[in-house]
């Protein structure tokens, strides 16, 4: 009888070995433990990924717990750390590779491990493995970050063969986890309605998340993930693994249960058209997935990741952000000289830092007046502005605020300049018909004439407005009939895109490290950690109906901190500007609005609202989240954020209920402070004439705020409430 001993408040990775493992590595971060081991054959097994055990003599022990003996009629499967495929492997692999003499098969065996300690907080693990048959071999690199309590993991792979390796499938990561359930939860998008949010229960075979699109690859699905063990997901309890790829382009994720105690999780590059050839003494670099351990639920998962984020991926991640007027919904395409400079003045009217222009600035032959002409053509539009985008710019600085501006660099119009001179830089099949996004398609990156093109837009742009203070960047089409005119293997295709992306924005980024950039794909179809290194902030959505933001900005605060989120006050929904501008104020505000037909009333509590917020988005940027009531099975939604010393928290609470009108009964239990301190609670950002039920001058003890609560008071009248809560 094959026994299996299960320890539910702990990952425990058990081996089909009988033999005590012949070394141990132990990741470690502040709280968590990832254990590797080597068996009797000197494979590397994942033993462990959990909580820290106080002693740690004892992780010795964790090999031997598993008394199985292969032979049986159970599927042999080793516990390896990175699976590679063609020898006993016969569940989903990691590694899958032809080697130069055609054989498909591939053992991995430890060779050796180094330790590089970068700084105080972060420790770089290197594993080399290689195949005991072939000059072939896998370094498996464990990047720790103590504090944060993550990791990211990458492999690099090379090989001195005797001719080229095919790479077949280049996972950056396996993860094995032990249970006796397992629960995904993860959310899929369509325009409009982006991070919808789903959690199943993985039962028998294999679960694949993944993106065949090759540009706005998170359109139908996220390249993020929470897995829970033994039950479905909850904010504070149960034990989560959260997981992320830093990878722009065609992600793939696997999920595979196995022999009913375990998951394996392979997170890479999606191998689809894919196939890499790597010549004898080459480096291949996987992306990396980052991961992180809770065992307190999702929401300490999510503040690891948004901690690890703010510190070291995000750019200017612990830096500010500025607030802008767009006059995007104001005009559309539609907008002159005069135009333009009168909203400079409502720029200036509102209070906000940055005027943004969008879409329609450029384009002579084929004047951008729509969307379906002048893209590719960066040249500003001679009967829109006579005096060029260097004018608005020089309106706005005369005027005490600064200027930005739209670019889509990526893309082009078939009714435009540059598709008529250069139709080998367009990704398109030759014996295909073409087929449009939004009346587009996508320039070649793999080309290196095209990166200079791009970097270039950029650079002229500069050269017009020298102290431009904002890009939006934005991608709208994705990538069909994929092929380039000028690269030599098309299988090299998807990856050469994104690398030829990255090295644009490394140029840029080079060239202007510090100037705020958005990262726009038609909404957030583009949201992930390697490109969150150019650019300072994304937009989650077209769709800014603030009932709807709600939810998406719900769902986005799994995996990425509020700093990173670009949130709009716009026309869109019939809510009260108050009820949107709460909402907004959940990331980084910025407006959308015709602020000449504001009312009175509207414009002056749009005017308070920006100098309110700016005492206290400190505290959203870089202050600790909990979410506090969720909109989906709550008539109030609540969510906090409070500062690192625990002396400062925003409460944000919204109206949710569509059925009869009801209202928040009973209190709202807060989170993350101190209890043995004392606050006070004062309502904000309050309508011009209101008054708020919210006694200021009372005092709570944070002991009875975190286990009695507090009431906001919504209710169908008052649909919106910000608080701020201060120690005394």
């Amino acid at each position: 009888m094959i026994k299996r001993y299960l320890y539910p408040s702990l990952l425990i990775l058990m081996t089909y070995q009988t033999s005590i493992a012949q070394q141990q590595i132990a990741i470690e971060t502040k709280h968590n433990t990832l254990l590797l081991s080597t068996d009797a054959d000197h494979a590397l097994i994942s033993s462990y990924l959990g909580k820290k055990i106080a002693n740690k003599d004892e992780y010795s022990i964790i090999p031997t717990l598993d008394k199985y003996t292969p032979g049986s009629d159970d599927l042999y499967n080793k516990r390896e750390a990175y699976i590679a495929s063609g020898s006993i492997n016969l569940l989903e692999p990691g590694l899958s590779v032809t080697h130069a003499d055609g054989n498909k098969s591939t053992v991995l065996v430890f060779q050796s491990v180094k330790e590089t300690e970068i700084d105080p907080n972060r420790k770089l693990t290197a594993i080399v493995l290689k195949d005991p048959k072939y000059n072939f071999e896998v370094t498996l690199n464990y990047l720790s970050y103590f504090e944060e309590d993550v990791i990211e993991q990458w492999a690099e792979i090379r090989h001195q063969e005797k001719g080229n390796v095919i790479l077949n499938k280049y996972a950056s990561a396996n993860l094995t986890l032990s249970g006796k359930k397992f629960f995904l939860k993860n959310q899929y998008s369509s325009a409009m309605r982006e991070m919808r949010s789903e959690e199943q229960q993985l039962l028998h075979g294999l679960r694949t998340l993944d993106s065949k699109l090759g540009t706005r690859t998170n359109l139908l699905h996220s390249s993020s993930f929470m897995v829970s063990i033994d039950g479905p997901s909850a904010e504070d309890t149960g034990n989560i693994i959260a997981g992320s790829l830093e990878w722009t382009g065609n992600f793939k994720l696997d999920f595979e249960t196995f022999d009913d105690y375990y998951l394996r999780v392979t997170a890479g590059i999606n191998n689809f058209s894919s196939d890499y050839t790597l010549k004898s003494g080459e480096n291949f670099i996987t992306p990396r997935f980052v991961y992180t351990y809770s065992n307190k639920g999702t929401g300490l998962a999510s503040r690891n990741l948004q901690n690890w984020a703010r510190k070291y991926q995000l750019r200017e991640g612990q830096g500010e952000r500025s607030t802008l007027l767009n006059n995007w919904e104001t005009t559309y395409f539609d907008f002159n000289d005069e135009k333009l400079n009168s909203l400079v003045q409502d720029t200036k009217k509102l209070g906000v830092d940055v005027f943004l222009l969008d879409d329609g600035w450029f384009g002579n032959k084929y004047p951008r007046n729509g969307a379906a002409a002048g893209l590719g053509d960066w040249k500003f539009n001679k009967q829109k502005l006579k005096n060029g985008i260097s004018a608005i710019g020089k309106e706005a600085t005369t005027n005490g605020v600064k200027f930005g501006i739209w670019l889509e660099p990526e893309m082009v119009n078939p009714k435009s300049e540059l598709y008529e001179q250069h139709p080998d830089w367009i990704i398109r099949q030759p014996q295909r018909k073409e087929y449009y996004m939004r009346n587009q398609l996508v320039l070649d990156l793999t080309n290196k004439q095209v990166q200079d093109f791009i970097f270039n837009v950029v650079e002229e742009t500069f050269t017009q407005v020298p102290d431009l203070a904002f890009i939006k960047w934005d991608c709208n089409s994705l990538i069909y009939n994929a092929n380039s005119p000028t690269l030599k293997n098309q299988d090299h295709f998807y990856i050469e895109y994104v690398r030829g992306l990255n090295s644009v924005l490394e140029r840029i980024r080079k060239k202007h490290p510090k100037v705020p950039m958005m990262l726009c794909a038609g909404g957030g179809s583009r949201v992930d950690y390697a490109a969150l290194k150019y650019f300072t902030e994304f937009w989650p959505s077209d769709n800014t109906n603030p009932f709807d933001r709600i939810f998406i900005q719900w769902e986005y605060s799994y995996y990425f901190p509020s700093i990173a989120v670009d949130n709009h006050v716009t026309d869109m929904g019939n809510q009260s500007i108050k009820f949107k501008t709460d909402v907004a104020m959940m990331g980084k505000l910025g407006y959308d609005v015709k602020v000449h037909e504001l009312s009175e009333k509207d414009l002056l509590f749009s005017q308070n609202a920006i100098k309110t917020y700016d005492d206290f988005k400190d505290i959203v940027w870089h202050g600790q989240q909990y979410r506090l009531q969720d909109p989906y099975q709550n008539d109030v939604a609540s969510i906090s954020y409070v500062n690192d010393a625990k002396d400062q928290a925003m409460v944000f609470n919204y109206y949710m209920a569509t059925r009869n009108a009801t209202k928040q009964a009973i209190p709202i239990t807060l989170k993350g402070l101190d209890g043995s301190k004392k606050y006070k609670i004062e309502e904000i950002n309050l309508y011009p004439g209101s008054k708020s039920p919210i006694d200021p001058a009372k005092v709570y003890s944070g002991d009875f705020l975190m286990n009695i609560g507090l009431n906001p008071q919504v209710n169908d009248r008052r649909t919106s409430v910000v608080l701020k809560i201060t120690a005394v």
